[in-house]
């Protein structure tokens, strides 16, 4: 196979349909230390979260034993890599419609006359780099995460039963806490070594890691914030990687006011244009139920819901209570339905012998009534859907006090239900005084909504906010998943023909 053939096929395994074909300029039209920085720059396409080795860069000794050889190669390359920066490395992937590009926005062929007409191409393909949203910011995370894993990363804490607590003594997991946040906090490092105790410079170390992710700065180590000190250096590469690559070439959001759920940061924003109206916190799916990435809109509210409970949570989930006190289900307005003759008929759950019912015979439908312990609330937000996903209040506030809230089947509970409404349905006569009579008479009722909302769900672990970035756990692994798909090996396109 000749190396052209090679290399064109490089290049073209990356474009985009749209895209030019890379044509590399003359020899005698760009310097021989212009096409050095430009192989230097491709080497350093790693601080970008990309890898060279996927667009074909040469290696260096091929410059001194074949100039033309490392220019062609260099060119091709420098091509291939500047398709991925400004169109994205990962153009699509299944399973996240909140994932949309819009290569004509992005104008590649404009971008690729630029690189075959510059002096410095390397310039290029640093403007390039710095398109996404925070990209200077993000890279300077990846550095430091890329040189964190280069020095061995850090020790992972041992599991215990307590939550560590300023002032406790435990050897083994205190000092892996000291020697896992010394990796990556200096003021820690430079301070003197508490040994097993839980001192102030470590509780303050805590605090400061606490801060930069999101969570409540107090100090206290509990099983959330382990379980995130425990993701190894490789994973906060990769999460970072996703995030620059994510802020590729993104389609524009719709300039109408619409709803933006962050499904890993657990929020909710109402946005209007670049404007927030309104900003909450939310509960999403748990990993084992995750709650999907959506595009939808938003059309309906309804009051005092009834709770037709899916059947997978009444296998999983109910059955445990029944067993343990079906009258107390009761009393919550749990009421069960079974078959008779083909008709659905209540049966009462204190006449059931539970004890031969298992989940994977599970032959009742459970509804739920409206009221104040209904699993849905007091309101609910309908936006239909393949997935049954809608936005509900809920009776359990205390887990929006809690840092992650990653706990229902699916659905996304809202800490300000009222507010949204009051958003959604300005100017429709719905203020708090008809809203509060509508509650109290705990009869089902609702009304569509003068005009439907953009809703999305989006998967973005890494936030850019006041000049800082924040990292959330990924929560559900579609961090590692994009990431594999960016380093998954592309068809190579030689003589016509896919090899």
């Amino acid at each position: 196979m000749r190396r052209r053939d090679v290399l064109t096929g490089l290049a073209a395994a990356s474009l985009p349909a749209a895209a030019p074909a890379a044509t590399a300029p003359p020899a005698a039209a760009l310097s021989w230390d212009a096409v050095l920085r430009l192989a230097a720059r491709l080497r350093r396409l790693p601080e970008d979260g990309l890898d060279p080795a996927a667009y074909g860069t040469p290696p260096e000794g091929l410059a001194t034993t074949d100039r033309a050889a490392f220019h062609q190669a260099t060119y091709h390359a420098a091509h291939a890599a500047l398709v991925d920066l400004v169109l994205g490395r990962v153009r699509a992937i299944g399973g996240r419609p909140d994932i949309q590009r819009d290569p004509a926005r992005a104008d590649f062929p404009r971008w690729a006359a630029e690189l075959a007409a510059a002096a410095e191409p390397a310039a290029v393909l640093d403007r390039a780099a710095d398109l996404p949203e925070g990209a200077a910011l993000l890279r300077a995370e990846l550095a430091k995460a890329n040189a964190l894993v280069l020095r061995g990363g850090w020790p992972a804490i041992p599991g215990g039963v307590h939550t560590l607590e300023p002032g406790m003594t435990d050897a083994g997991r205190i000092q892996a806490l000291r020697a896992r946040l010394r990796a990556e906090d200096p003021i820690l490092a430079a301070a003197p070594d508490g040994g097993a105790g839980y001192d102030g410079p470590l509780v303050e170390a805590v605090k400061r890691w606490q801060a930069a992710r999101g969570l409540e700065a107090d100090g206290r180590v509990g099983p959330v914030s382990q379980a995130m000190l425990n993701v190894p250096a490789s994973g906060r590469v990769a999460q970072l990687r996703a995030a620059l690559d994510l802020r590729r070439n993104p389609a524009p959001l719709p300039e109408e006011r619409r709803i933006d759920v962050n499904v890993p940061d657990f929020s909710l924003a109402v946005m209007d244009g670049s404007r927030v109206v309104l900003r909450m916190a939310v509960v999403v799916g748990k990993p084992a139920r995750a709650t999907p990435m959506l595009r939808v809109r938003m059309t309906a509210v309804q009051f005092n819901p009834t709770w037709g409970v899916p059947e997978r949570n009444a296998r999983e989930d109910l059955l445990p209570r029944f067993r343990a006190n079906p009258r107390a289900m009761q009393e919550r307005g749990f009421k069960l339905y079974g078959l008779v003759n083909g008709e659905r008929v209540e049966v009462d759950p204190t006449t059931v012998d539970w004890s031969g019912v298992s989940r994977e015979r599970f032959p009742y439908f459970v509804r739920q009534d409206a009221g104040d312990g209904n699993a849905l609330g007091r309101i609910k937000f309908i936006m239909p859907n393949g997935d049954d996903i809608y936005m509900h209040d809920t009776p359990d506030r205390h887990l929006f006090r809690r840092p992650d809230r990653a706990f229902s089947s699916g659905c996304i509970r809202l800490e300000n239900p009222l507010g949204l409404l009051d958003v959604l349905a300005e100017g429709m006569g719905w203020d708090r005084a008809r809203v509060q009579r509508t509650l109290d008479s705990r009869q089902t009722s609702g009304f569509a909504l003068r005009r439907s909302f953009p809703v999305r769900l989006h998967y973005n672990s890494v936030v850019v906010e006041n000049g800082a970035v924040r990292i959330r756990p990924d929560i559900y692994g579609l961090d590692l998943a994009y990431v594999r798909e960016m380093d998954r090996p592309r068809p190579q396109v030689v003589a016509g023909r896919v090899a």
